[in-house]
């Protein structure tokens, strides 16, 4: 397995590298060694399945607050998904600054975020399926969200022109701005 550092520190691309013959092929997805070798958590408390049926599906920028914050992974297992990640750490260097990385199911690319980063994806193909580990319980009373369109993160969605599918909820999150003023970041 390939991990490699992104621009924002905290997120590494994870690249499994599958071992093939006449029957098909094995891939492992979690090694505690490689993790630990690389400073990333190896404890999981939660995994959950998305699945996303129309390409050009937006969802998020979802966050959770203390205590609930989440350190995850993500791993596309069918189809391809635009992941993008926004840091919201307060204190952090990369504050505000968004990074995204495309995430592709037959290669089980995953992208590894530790805590305190908010979330989206947009689908890039019909039939998305994503794998996601958290290493705390989720909180509905801790969740929130930043509106994925805020014209000052600027995310490039790669849309393309095309209208997406969001949730009324995903449309009603307020702009980063308005998180920063009343949340203002997430302690860690």
């Amino acid at each position: 397995m390939r991990i490699e550092p992104l621009k924002l520190d905290g997120l590494f691309l994870l690249t499994p590298e599958p071992r093939e013959d006449s029957r098909g092929s094995f891939t492992r997805l979690f090694d505690v060694d490689a993790f630990r070798a690389a400073g990333l958590n190896t404890t999981w408390l939660q995994e959950s399945r998305s699945y996303t049926a129309r390409r050009h599906t937006v969802r998020g920028l979802h966050a959770s607050l203390p205590p609930a914050v989440e350190g995850k992974t993500i791993t596309a297992v069918r189809g391809e998904v635009l992941w993008v990640s926004v840091d919201i750490r307060r204190g952090s260097r990369t504050f505000g600054r968004w990074e995204s990385v495309r995430l592709a199911g037959g290669v089980y690319s995953t992208l590894y975020a530790a805590r305190g980063f908010a979330h989206g994806c947009v689908s890039l193909t019909d039939h998305c399926d994503l794998l996601l580990r958290a290493d705390t319980r989720y909180s509905d009373q801790h969740g929130t969200g930043i509106a994925w369109n805020d014209p000052d993160l600027a995310i490039d969605w790669q849309l393309g022109g095309a209208e997406p599918v969001i949730s009324d909820r995903d449309r009603q999150y307020p702009n980063f701005r308005h998180f920063t003023d009343t949340v203002g970041g997430v302690e860690l």
